[in-house]
């Protein structure tokens, strides 16, 4: 497991981790992203971040044949932390609407009450998809 250190002009740097596309993975997402957030002092932003992470990775083990996976945590700006997961399948996640009964589905739905906005970008390569949490200002 490698863990890349991306600096930016704007905001702090960016963490990463490739990890084994397994539902235990979420724990190892979970701190990563926990501790990014912690590191930048976004404390208030510790338990949605974790959620988030959470549902990405199970959204990514769950609905791909990929080996690997890749967590992403971000600062695109100083008010906006992005949480990401990346793999190689091309398939970008859909927003279902799953029965009362149903035991999966509700991940995309969590994620979008959580977070500021999400989305899916895809590459040649695969696809990330990702939260924004806002950050936000000093009272």
């Amino acid at each position: 497991m490698t863990v890349t250190t991306t600096p930016t002009a704007v905001a702090p740097p960016g963490y990463s981790k490739t990890l084994p596309s397994v539902p235990e993975s979420a724990g190892v997402a979970r701190r990563l992203v926990s501790n990014t957030l912690r590191a930048w002092d976004l404390n208030d932003l510790i338990e949605a971040g974790a959620l988030i992470v959470s549902e990405l990775v199970a959204n990514s083990v769950d609905h791909t044949p990929c080996r690997l996976l890749r967590v992403v945590v971000s600062r695109p700006s100083l008010h906006i932390a992005r949480i990401g997961v990346a793999d190689r399948s091309r398939v970008l996640p859909e927003m279902g609407t799953p029965a009362d009964d149903a035991e999966q589905g509700r991940g995309l739905a969590l994620i979008d009450a959580l977070s500021w906005r999400w989305g899916s970008d895809r590459h040649d390569w695969g696809k990330l998809v990702w939260a924004e949490l806002r950050v936000k200002e000093p009272s």
